[in-house]
């Protein structure tokens, strides 16, 4: 799979798809209707006809911007990941453990509830076996896991934060936070809600953040929670 790479000139090229159309707005159009397409009907069920037709635009205008279905679906891939994970490689070995934490979890609260169906997507292909993301999984996520993982291991050798396994408290945060994605006909049909609400949202993050911060020794950011309760 394609992801971001650095070009020689410092320009950020991402994924099996024109670079520089990232702000285009036909682009993110064509995105989106991407990812409801394959969340509804899986990749095999999923033409870029009916893509286009979701999106609003002619056929021609999805190949324009992607080669073909396959990479469509890369891009869908390529685009969530790096929404999710992004935000860890801005930070340094000197930031405040909790903060970066309660930040991170936040962050994949709120794109679980933004980008639903992209969640969705990346779900069904690892349930499926990753078909077509094996590669990626083994070489690029391996290693992205495992810098984070000695980044976890620097604050736990300093004392800044309990002796977790840095991997599992990983995988833990992924999980948890996807499930309102992967699963909400489930979570809202037991909540007795039709949808999410901004108050369930913050409530959401408010938890999965006290509960895993306190599993790691730390304490929720002061003023965090009031804070995305009153903004």
């Amino acid at each position: 799979m394609a992801t971001r790479k650095e070009s020689r000139n410092g320009t950020a090229k991402r994924g099996p798809y024109k670079p520089g159309k990232i702000r285009d707005h036909n682009f993110q159009i064509i995105l989106k209707a991407a990812e409801q397409e394959f969340a509804l009907n899986g990749y095999r069920g999923t033409t870029t006809q009916k893509i286009a037709d979701r999106a609003g635009v002619a056929k021609p205008s999805i190949h324009y911007y992607f080669s073909s279905k396959h990479n469509l679906y890369l891009a869908v891939l390529d685009n969530i990941i790096h929404l999710w994970n992004d935000y860890l490689d801005t930070v340094d070995a000197d930031a405040d453990p909790a903060e970066v934490l309660d930040m991170f979890i936040r962050k994949k609260v709120e794109l679980a509830f933004t980008h639903p169906e992209a969640s969705k997507v990346f779900a069904m292909e690892i349930i499926q076996g990753a078909p077509f993301l094996r590669e990626y999984i083994r070489t690029e996520m391996r290693t992205w896991v495992r810098e984070k993982a000695n980044f976890l291991n620097i604050w736990i050798e300093q004392g800044r934060m309990a002796p977790v396994d840095p991997v599992q408290l990983i995988f833990l945060i992924w999980s948890s936070t996807q499930h309102y994605a992967d699963f909400d006909t489930q979570v809202l049909t037991i909540m007795n809600h039709a949808e999410y609400e901004p108050e369930m949202i913050a409530h959401i993050a408010d938890f999965i953040s006290g509960m895993i911060l306190r599993g790691c020794g730390l304490e929720l950011p002061v003023g965090k929670s009031q804070q995305r309760r009153t903004g």
